[in-house]
């Protein structure tokens, strides 16, 4: 096996990882940086994931050279990195420190070498809308930069590019319980996206839940064509689904299923969802989603 920057895995190690997945790669670590309480953005440059990945999709991460621990981790996209050309050449991913992977990926250094397949899943809408509202709460904010990005015609994602209308305002609306675990706020401001927060604590922006600000923001702009896309606890996923019925506004939901292989062929990440016959079955977050339409999951 080869550990050469951007070089495919070829080992009978990844083949019984990775199964028939083609899209294997060993990459090397070039940034791995704190930007909060327990939160990381490690970048990796792949020009082949780079440059067809698309907002909402994901990638599996697994620490190179080590089988403890055994399995890789699911991680959505945060952005891609351009090189002086203007095209895509390397990928960062935003991580909160939960276990022994991440712990083990928090302390990973420039030059330190991870396994990655993907891109997975099937990524947000493509749809153009006035107003698209993008919920976050806790490390949920993650898929949802690439996406404003897009959405405020900043760039342009997939193979070939996704041509998106550009919307007139894009919001994210953040929840966190604390400022010490609040990350990306430059990322976002940057980009033109309208950054409304909320905190468990009151120790920054709106003193209460996110969903409250989804609900301010949704009525404030009832004149507008929105939609709604929304990632984060379980809990919170459902209440944003609740209000987006309750206001008639599409809402999109990416689900943080715990997932083992990340290809379909385990079944650990099925979720419930119901069918156009009423009945219900289950689905794999890894293939048919993550990303659903928030009506379709059996709550």
């Amino acid at each position: 096996m080869s550990d050469a920057q951007g070089s495919s895995v070829q080992s009978p190690l990844a083949a019984a990882h990775y199964a028939d997945s083609a899209n294997q790669y060993r990459v090397v670590v070039t940034e791995n940086e704190r930007l909060a309480r327990d939160t990381y953005r490690v970048r990796f440059a792949c020009p082949e994931l780079a440059a067809t990945i698309v907002p909402g999709q994901f990638l599996m991460l697994k620490l190179a050279k080590t089988d403890d621990p055994l399995l890789g981790r699911p991680f959505a996209l945060y952005d891609t990195v351009l090189d002086t050309a203007g095209n895509p050449h390397a990928i960062d991913v935003v991580y909160l420190v939960v276990g022994k992977l991440t712990a083990r990926l928090a302390a990973s250094r420039s030059g330190d070498a991870i396994d990655v397949w993907g891109p997975l899943g099937n990524g947000f809408s493509s749809q153009p809308v006035e107003h698209l509202i993008m919920v976050a709460g806790g490390i949920g904010q993650t898929p949802f930069l690439a996406l404003g990005r897009e959405f405020l015609g900043r760039r342009q994602y997939g193979v070939p590019p996704r041509v998106i209308q550009p919307a007139k305002k894009v919001t994210l609306c953040y929840g966190v319980r604390s400022l010490d675990l609040l990350s990306g706020v430059e990322d976002f401001k940057g980009c033109g996206i309208d950054l409304q927060i909320a905190s468990d604590d009151g120790s920054v922006g709106h003193h209460g839940l996110v969903t409250e600000v989804v609900e301010k923001v949704l009525t404030e702009n009832s004149a507008a064509v929105c939609r709604i896309a929304c990632c984060g606890p379980e809990k919170m996923m459902e209440a944003v689904a609740g209000i987006a019925r309750a206001h008639s506004v599409p809402c999109e939901v990416s689900l943080e299923t715990p997932m083992a292989c990340g290809i379909g062929i385990c079944f650990s990440c099925v979720v419930k969802t119901y069918q156009p016959d009423g009945d219900w079955d289950y689905k794999r977050t890894c293939v048919e989603g993550p990303v659903f339409d928030c009506e379709k999951i059996a709550w």
